[in-house]
């Protein structure tokens, strides 16, 4: 488990490092949206990666750093790197989005590129951590990066406080991200869920229901979920590319996402081509696929509880597929 003090130490270690991201309130849908797609690097990602980095030995860190990304981790690492003067090696697939592979080169990452997708990165990355004896960063398999990703998790707590009743959306990939938030929302409530008052003056809250999405093109943490397994799962190419590929074995993640996750829903890449769009057109914001699925699953009435809070992870799209989806939701109109 993932101790509350975890939380608060990762939440003061990266303060002067992250932005406290802006959330917006659509009335006509009833949703509350975070807009990670602000933080620096442009992902959530960075939340992990600097409190891993941050608390590492010096001894360690002149080992150098290992991760595996599809860009956005990698970004995280890199800038984390930066900050304590690390050599930082990132494994990437050799399909990885290119703006994403730019940045964590010009963040000082020597970026290693693998044939095949994220699953065949992360085995190449762990293997040359171990031969080169650095430090290997697991994107959620690791407790002080899940706990930098809670750190999202108790902003939200903090901006919601008064919220008598909510559903949290979240993507899922790992399962760090939605491992730390549920961290963060099993110190805040009671164990049964009852609820808990908020000031004199408010309505109880309730803990709010957390709900992962995936893409059906890489369903791997959903089969994990509701099968207990994620062997046979067929995985597609996926605008999600975050959140692609299998999760590790015997990952931390997996037995948090039994304890905190009440469902994982799944959405189709038409609909997360649809949600890109909705998202500049309604927000005037750019996200990228893998924090789309949040806004298809509730735009889809995949999830219908309102209000939701939609956490929109990241924005590292590509400038010409962003462009080209905006295009072919025009012309569909």
């Amino acid at each position: 488990m993932i101790p509350y003090t975890w939380l608060e130490e990762a939440a003061e270690r990266i303060a002067p490092h992250i932005r406290a991201t802006p959330l917006s309130y659509d009335p006509n849908n009833d949703l509350f949206l975070k807009w990670e797609n602000h933080q620096v690097t442009g992902s959530f990602k960075a939340r992990g990666a600097l409190n891993k980095v941050l608390n590492l030995q010096p001894w360690e860190i002149e080992r150098g750093l290992v991760a595996a990304s599809a860009g956005n981790h990698g970004q995280g690492v890199a800038l984390a790197a930066q900050l304590v003067g690390a050599q930082a090696d990132i494994f990437a697939s050799e399909d990885a989005t290119p703006t994403k592979l730019e940045a964590m080169r010009a963040l000082g990452a020597t970026v290693h590129l693998v044939h095949g997708g994220y699953g065949e990165a992360e085995a190449a990355g762990i293997d040359y951590a171990a031969e080169h004896e650095a430090v290997w960063i697991s994107p959620y398999n690791d407790g002080q990066v899940i706990a930098g990703q809670g750190t999202l998790g108790l902003e939200l707590l903090q901006e919601l406080a008064n919220l008598p009743e909510s559903t949290w959306v979240v993507p899922v990939g790992g399962g760090g991200l939605i491992s730390g938030m549920g961290a963060a929302l099993e110190a805040f409530f009671p164990a049964d869920g009852t609820a808990i008052e908020a000031d004199e003056s408010s309505q109880p809250v309730r803990k709010p229901r957390l709900i992962g999405v995936q893409s059906t093109a890489s369903p791997f943490m959903h089969a994990l979920f509701t099968q207990g397994s994620q062997a046979g799962v067929v995985e597609l190419d996926s605008l999600a590319d975050g959140l692609s590929g299998p999760v590790e074995a015997q990952s931390l993640t997996i037995p948090l996402v039994h304890k905190f996750v009440n469902e994982i829903v799944l959405v189709e890449e038409a609909e997360i081509e649809h949600a890109i769009a909705y998202a500049w057109e309604r927000y005037h914001e750019r996200i990228e696929g893998s924090a789309a699925v949040a806004l298809a699953a509730v735009l889809e009435q995949r999830i219908s509880a309102r209000p939701a809070v939609v956490v929109l992870t990241g924005g590292n799209i590509q400038p010409e597929l962003h462009q080209a989806l905006l295009d072919r939701s025009a012309h569909l109109e």
